[in-house]
């Protein structure tokens, strides 16, 4: 083994230790959202880049849109992964105001080929179970409202 081979193995593990540390960070840190408000309805905008429709899950727990991507790497032909920087499992989380009355039940979520997901939650007039769990599914964004940054 020459003084070169010690230093490309080296600077080998070196790149994967820094890689696998950006990645955990990655992972342990909320998907940054945005909530916002109109007069019918809660919007909320979570940062979803790299992420597909099947990789995606939105649930509304308590007053709180939780959402959880868990994306795969793509593998290329004839390269090597050398740093693997970017987190696969990535969690987020958005609380309503206190007294927001919503149907989840009718609220849908879109993931844009941007990278947004945006997931709209019909204000409701009246009492609502706050304890409520649902499930909201991912639709398919018509192509006129696509918008690429």
């Amino acid at each position: 083994m020459t003084l070169r081979d010690i230093g490309k193995s080296v600077s080998n593990s070196v790149l994967k230790q820094v890689g696998r540390a950006a990645s955990q960070m990655q992972e342990n840190r909320p998907i940054p959202v945005d909530v916002l408000e109109s007069d019918d309805a809660y919007l909320v905008v979570f940062d979803a880049p790299g992420a597909t429709q099947s990789d995606v899950q939105v649930r509304y727990i308590d007053g709180a849109v939780e959402v959880r991507i868990d994306r795969f790497r793509q593998f290329y032909e004839d390269y090597e992964m050398r740093v693997p920087g970017r987190g696969m499992s990535l969690d987020g989380h958005a609380e309503l105001p206190d007294d927001a009355l919503v149907n989840a039940e009718d609220a849908k979520a879109t993931l844009r080929k941007n990278g947004t997901l945006e997931i709209e939650i019909p204000k409701e007039e009246g009492e609502t179970d706050d304890e409520s769990v649902d499930t909201v599914t991912i639709a398919e964004p018509d192509d006129d409202e696509e918008t690429e940054e």
